[in-house]
């Protein structure tokens, strides 16, 4: 009998052992079963921290996003600048070579598209070369600033003026026939010739001849380069021909 009131006794202090562990682990009012809300607590303020955190991450990104774009824009603003200066004659303020060209192709492009039409003048002064030997390069200068001006005094804002090189400009003409572009190469030749200079107590006088090929569907850039070259250069001799025989008329 006493062995068995020992045996109760420990099975019944075993069960109040698991009792109290039981107990122990079972979670509080606060929720976790050691110091009651403690965990609520600590993952509320994680939870917070992750948010404030991801906020000032957020609101980093934009900050950096804002300065890039400005960042692109300034670089883009100076590759447009440089281009520009790359394209444009220094000295008389209209597009060089490779300005000019480029909106050649581009107009020729434009024309196959849309049918449209166009011409291209290319004018050469006659009698720089004289001037600059007689009165220097600056004098050249004046002259060559003065035919630009009258160039552009008889284009519209759509046509497109050029310095090929030296004393050889284009003029890129829309919309017009080849009649219209014939006569437009006759008034620009008249109206530089009207030009009179005065150097060193000298008047004299420059002039240009200009040639013309039309603009089609078919045009391309070298063949209508040439084409108004060649024309040029007969108008030339034409003008060299009839200044001998009307020696007033040079």
């Amino acid at each position: 009998m006493r062995m068995k009131k020992k045996t109760t006794a420990a099975a019944s202090g075993a069960a109040k052992q698991r009792k109290g562990a039981s107990a122990a682990r079972k979670p509080g009012p606060g929720g976790t079963g050691i110091k009651g809300g403690g965990t609520k607590a600590t993952g509320t303020k994680a939870a917070e921290t992750g948010a404030s955190m991801r906020g000032a991450v957020a609101s980093g990104d934009k900050s950096t996003i804002r300065r890039l774009r400005a960042q692109l824009a300034r670089a883009q603003a100076r590759i447009e600048e440089l281009q520009a200066s790359a394209e444009t004659d220094f000295l008389l303020g209209i597009q060089n070579r490779r300005g000019f060209e480029r909106e050649l192709v581009r107009s020729l492009s434009f024309i196959k598209r849309y049918q449209a039409s166009g011409a291209l003048i290319v004018l050469d002064v006659d009698r720089l070369k004289p001037i600059n030997d007689a009165f220097g390069h600056a004098a050249g200068d004046e002259v060559l600033k003065k035919i630009v001006a009258a160039i552009s005094d008889q284009v519209r804002a759509s046509d497109v003026v050029g310095r090929l090189g030296g004393d050889e400009f284009a003029v890129l003409l829309w919309n017009l026939s080849e009649t219209d572009a014939r006569a437009k190469a006759a008034a620009l030749e008249d109206a530089i010739d009207r030009l009179t200079f005065v150097f060193r107590d000298s008047r004299v006088s420059a002039g240009a001849s200009a040639g013309v090929a039309i603009l089609t569907a078919h045009s391309d850039i070298d063949r209508v380069l040439d084409e108004a070259d060649r024309a040029m250069y007969v108008r030339k001799a034409q003008r060299r021909h009839e200044s001998q025989e009307n020696p007033r008329a040079g």
